[in-house]
């Protein structure tokens, strides 16, 4: 892709998102925080505003119209999921509020069920604090025990460590896609066949990877899969877990209630079919069929497209970060051509604390995260108590780019002259 096609990409998407029209503190929206989470496309928020305006209804409950349709636009959402990650069916699909909910799910619901005192769990030291905590939880309940995959001198994960954990103790890895805060991107179809080599299952957090990269499961092999839809365009308060059916059908209801039954008797219940049987309760409906407008959008743009422009935008950003001095960047370096991370980089500068470049560059309209990102054990090993991270999307540019850089050398200044 030439920067010429790049231009004609952002021009063409930045129109579809209002947020970014407009200004802060009298400068102009400068969202470089995606990691944290994505803006929303018109479409998807007309999407919302249609649903509640024309199809608000309970779905899987009412035979009137309301409820007809919205269960079919619901179900129809479902379809596009399991189609876009490449799922067999859509019956391993399940609705959840988010990929920490989904976790939860399998920690629950397959971890208390099936793990056992000496059982051994994988995970990484870059985890977010969602796929560590409830492996925790689930440990302190089972007798399990944790083991933490370290990092090799270039900040990846240590694959040969990796393969030295395993051993048919193991009964789970669960492991991160792309690392929001390392940026690296891990090799997950060779640690998912290696984990079930010794008998181990797979769980995948492919929530900075979902919005980026085209997923096929089935090439991947993994046994789980979760991804939160408000970092792939489509709003907060909806995500998915992907499992495979047979898993999913020996994996007993995590929640109680409506929907996920079967039938209900004064001694007993029977449970429902997958998916149901983990969908208690009404679901979040308009915001499951607005994250299946934003697929929609996703792969109307197509992800080949999508990924070479964040690879460039990714090679332009650590070209400019090289300018800025005393910085350091956190994660493997990217190739030339941007090739090797994800389009984020998590960063400090000597002797000033994160919070306070992002507050400083707030007031230059440009929004950057500050803090642990939720990898506190990650930045303990760096022994530092936060970052700062900037992390793009298809819709950011080189010139916004530029206005960070020159934003952020200009607070770099400030704070040195006041030092």
């Amino acid at each position: 892709m030439t920067a010429i096609q790049e231009k004609t990409l952002a021009a063409k998407v930045r129109s579809d998102f209002p947020i970014l029209q407009q200004q802060i503190h009298g400068k102009p929206l400068i969202y470089l925080d995606n990691a944290a989470t994505s803006q929303k496309p018109l479409i998807v928020l007309d999407t919302l505003r249609h649903y509640y305006e024309k199809d608000n209804a309970n779905v899987h409950r009412g035979a009137h119209s309301l409820s007809v349709r919205a269960t079919e636009a619901y179900e129809g959402a479902r379809n596009k999921v399991a189609k876009f990650i490449n799922a067999q069916s859509s019956q391993e699909i399940v609705f959840t509020r988010n990929a920490t909910e989904a976790i939860n799910l399998v920690a629950y619901s397959w971890g208390l069920t099936n793990l056992k005192p000496g059982d051994e769990i994988i995970i990484s030291v870059m985890e977010h604090h969602s796929n560590i905590v409830p492996w925790q939880m689930i440990a302190q309940k089972t007798g399990a025990v944790i083991k933490y995959v370290p990092l090799t001198e270039q900040e990846e994960l240590d694959l040969y460590q990796f393969k030295a954990l395993l051993s048919e103790k193991t009964k789970l890895v669960a492991i991160v896609h792309v690392s929001n805060t390392l940026g690296c991107i891990n090799p997950v179809e060779e640690i998912t066949s290696l984990a079930h080599k010794v008998g181990a299952k797979v769980l995948i957090d492919a929530c900075q990877s979902v919005p980026h990269l085209a997923i096929n499961v089935q090439q991947m092999g993994c046994d789980w899969l979760v991804a939160s839809g408000h970092k792939m365009c489509a709003p907060t308060g909806i995500g998915f877990l992907y499992g495979k059916k047979e898993i999913l059908e020996e994996m007993p209801p995590f929640l109680g209630g409506g929907e996920m039954i079967g039938e209900v008797f004064f001694d007993g219940f029977t449970y429902g079919e997958l998916p149901h049987k983990f969908e208690a309760g009404t679901p979040a409906i308009g915001e499951a069929i607005a994250l299946g407008v934003a697929v929609d959008y996703l792969t109307g743009i197509g992800f080949d497209q999508i990924h070479a422009y964040e690879e460039e935008l990714t090679a332009y950003l650590f070209k400019k970060l090289e300018e800025v001095p005393n910085l350091r960047v956190y994660g493997p370096k990217p190739t030339l051509d941007g090739k090797g991370r994800a389009a984020l980089a998590s960063f400090n500068v000597e002797g000033i604390h994160g919070s306070d470049l992002s507050t400083l560059l707030d007031n230059e309209g440009v929004a950057i995260r500050s803090g642990h990102h939720c990898t506190q054990p990650l930045h303990r090993l760096f022994d530092a108590s936060g970052s700062a991270r900037v992390s793009l999307y298809f819709y950011n540019t080189r010139s916004e780019i530029d206005s960070f850089i020159l934003a952020l050398k200009e607070t770099i200044d400030f704070f040195t002259q006041m030092m």
